[in-house]
């Protein structure tokens, strides 16, 4: 029967802490209303498992091993499960030669992606900077079309909290 108890410690735990990982995202996004839906099912799990295991630490000191590789792993698989989600938008910056700017700027339209170029100056000349934004889904089609059109491209991606207007796949 312990071995049942502790698996049970273990599962809830994981899930709370995975709750809590993508709460924390989504709050910091903007998505309050989420983060404190997600919020009460995490404060509820996370008071069931505390106290069954705090009202036998001194008998069953083992639950709190279980309790922290939980917590660890928890962790771990709420990145991975934010990840998976994809939520929010980003932008991708991409600096390009002026040589391929046509044609990967041309791609990821055809592709159905906006993009906005800029002119800059990088340490060997010109150089072009293709702004676009998207939804976070999208993220790694976008960085895949670039790689292959410019594998020498400098790539950076960030999040990005609000947008408002202009043109998304």
């Amino acid at each position: 029967m312990a071995i049942l108890g502790y698996f049970l410690i273990f599962t809830a735990k994981l899930v709370e802490v995975s709750l809590a990982t993508v709460r924390n995202v989504l709050i910091v996004r903007g998505e309050k209303a989420k983060g404190a839906f997600i919020a009460f099912f995490e404060v509820l799990l996370w008071i069931l498992v505390v106290s069954n295991v705090l009202q036998t630490i001194t008998e069953d000191p083992i639950k709190v091993v279980v309790y922290c590789l939980a917590y660890a792993l928890g962790n771990y698989c709420g990145v991975i499960l934010e990840n998976k989600l994809a939520i929010g938008m980003a932008c991708i910056q991409v600096v390009v030669g002026e040589s391929k700017t046509e044609e990967v700027s041309h791609e990821m339209r055809e592709q159905g992606f906006g993009v906005t170029t800029m002119h800059g100056e990088g340490k060997d000349g010109p150089v072009n900077v293709l702004m676009i934004f998207l939804k976070r889904k999208c993220q790694q089609e976008a960085i895949s079309l670039i790689k292959n059109l410019c594998p020498t491209a400098l790539i950076t991606v960030n999040d990005v909290r609000h947008l408002r207007n202009g043109f998304m796949k």
